[in-house]
């Protein structure tokens, strides 16, 4: 992992050119690499997913680079493609996202913390937006806006900025990886589509109720000024020297939780496989990868790898000890997997189970798992990246090979005509097993409007990722449920439809113990992370 990210640049077909180093351990790939190679045949694409999160911890980022390092441990050519971590989790509950031990993407501080300075640019952006309408209306207000809708954002979890007042107008702030400017981002396939994405941005409505966008404000080409170097995806590496781009941080319970379009592609043309994640379970990230992302991507999933821990699985089926040995915890969990590859085979996509595994982890356990993907034909490996790199990934990778090298026709969960109320009832219905969906009377008269401006657009569900209702507290395969819809809001640069269940937040807060308390620096400016 000593090589200088400008060799790292010459191995993938980077030229000098295209290559802008930031230092030596990483650099940004200008966009002209990816429209040079444009006509290069795509790479097998790789989507990483996992259960639902639980205390127990399982893995995803940290299995999506072992699984990049075991592919080209069996002479594949891997490149990496995750998302940038925000500042918010990684001092609040969450922490980094980097990976562990011997499968992590390094400068991991630097990724970590400000890395390139992208998400600064997207809060500068979305907070300039803020400062032109406020001033807009301060100066005469021609274009007669009477609600503004579009909030402020800072990349930190700060509950007290969920609402605030100012001297002009009631506000208040989403953090950077809920703003639809980051997503507009994650999604853009160049500056001019940025620029268009920009305009097409909701920014409120006059007092007959007509719409009010950027296009008709203006502003679009100086936010695109802010974003100009943000939009150029980052390459660093792992811990074995597998290259890795890391590329906007949209969430996966608010927004659509995948790193950019642009850094993907650039995945698939210069590597064979292209190994990408989704946020959280496969319920949230994996659903909007293949409903919203993909069919922008022009590329099909190959084969979608999903991640589960015995730990984690005994968390969802009731266990507060779960590294202690408990079968009847886990097989009462293992009906939440069950529904997720269930959810999966519904999309039609071939996969692979996972199963990241510790030394602690009891043998009956274990045996009993591998014998139950055993005789229900689930493919399964074990995944031993944190302790072993590429070479504890080797099976898996064979494994996600096979799978990858049959026919793939994933199809998305609904049709495009279909209402967006229709389609969150059958997101609702399909992925999460609600067996109904209420929505509020604010919820309806909004799809009411929408539906009138004819804003028939992709869903974006915003729901808590810790269960596949909407509340948080419920684990494993819930019992039948109704799925409460409170709000839906237009991204329209984005190019979809946002609907907040009940309970969830745009601008996270931090937990009693902050992970901020823990981190030391030393006068050399080396970083370590003590436990509380």
């Amino acid at each position: 992992m000593d090589t200088n990210i400008t060799n790292v640049c010459s191995m993938m077909g980077i030229l000098p050119s295209e290559c802008m180093p930031y230092g030596n351990n990483k650099a940004k790939v200008h966009l002209n690499a990816l429209k040079r190679v444009a006509s290069n045949e795509d790479g097998k694409l790789i989507l990483v997913t996992a259960i639902n999160p639980t205390p127990a911890g399982e893995g995803k980022t940290t299995v999506s680079i072992g699984l990049a390092q075991g592919l080209a441990k069996i002479g594949k050519k891997a490149i990496l493609a995750l998302r940038e971590p925000s500042l918010g989790p990684v001092f609040g509950l969450k922490g980094g996202a980097t990976g562990g031990g011997l499968s992590s993407v390094h400068p991991s501080d630097e990724i970590n913390l400000h890395f390139t300075g992208d998400l600064h640019a997207i809060t500068a952006a979305n907070n300039l937006l803020s400062a032109l309408i406020d001033n807009h209306v301060y100066q005469g207000n021609e274009l007669g806006i009477e609600s503004v809708v579009w909030p402020r954002a800072m990349d930190m979890n700060d509950r007290n900025l969920r609402a605030i007042e100012t001297p002009a107008r009631k506000d208040g702030f989403v953090i950077t990886a809920a703003s639809e400017i980051m997503a507009i981002l994650a999604l853009a396939t160049g500056i001019n589509d940025l620029k268009q994405r920009l305009n097409r941005i909701l920014i409120g409505y006059t007092a007959d109720e007509k719409p009010v966008f950027v296009s008709d404000l203006g502003g679009a080409d100086a936010m695109a000024l802010l974003l100009k170097e943000a939009i150029h995806p980052n390459l660093v590496q792992t811990t074995e020297g597998v290259p890795a781009f890391i590329h906007a941080g949209p969430f996966a319970n608010i927004a659509h939780g995948c790193n950019s379009i642009v850094a993907t592609r650039m995945a698939l043309k210069f590597g064979e496989y292209a190994v990408t994640e989704a946020g959280f379970g496969a319920d949230l990230g994996m659903e909007k990868f293949l409903d919203i992302k993909s069919p922008l991507l022009g590329k099909k999933v190959d084969a979608i790898v999903i991640v589960t821990t015995l730990r984690a699985l005994k968390s969802h089926g009731g266990a507060t000890d779960f590294a202690s040995p408990d079968m009847d915890a886990l097989q009462k969990g293992i009906p939440h997997l069950e529904k997720h590859l269930k959810n999966i085979r519904m999309f039609k996509a071939n996969y692979v189970i996972a199963l990241n595994h510790f030394d602690s982890d009891p043998e009956d356990e274990t045996a009993w798992i591998l014998n139950w993907a055993k005789e229900n034909d689930h493919p399964i490996a074990f995944a031993e990246g944190f302790a072993k790199g590429g070479d504890g990934m080797r099976d898996l990778a064979r494994k996600v090979v096979e799978e990858a090298e049959k026919p793939s026709d994933v199809k998305p969960l609904y049709n495009s005509e279909d209402r967006p109320r229709e389609k969150i009832r059958t997101i609702a219905q399909k992925i999460y097993g609600a067996t109904d969906v209420s929505f509020s009377k604010k919820a309806l008269r909004q799809l009411a409007t929408y539906e009138t401006l004819g804003w028939n657009f992709p869903v974006c569900m915003a729901k808590t990722p810790l269960s596949m209702t909407g509340d948080p507290k419920i684990k494993g395969l819930p019992e039948p449920f109704t799925l409460e819809i409170r709000e839906v809001r237009p991204s329209l640069g984005a190019g979809f439809l946002v609907a907040l269940t009940k309970g969830i937040m745009v601008m996270p807060g931090l937990n009693k113990t902050p992970r901020a308390f823990q981190f030391r620096i030393d006068d050399d400016g080396n970083v370590t992370e003590e436990d509380e």
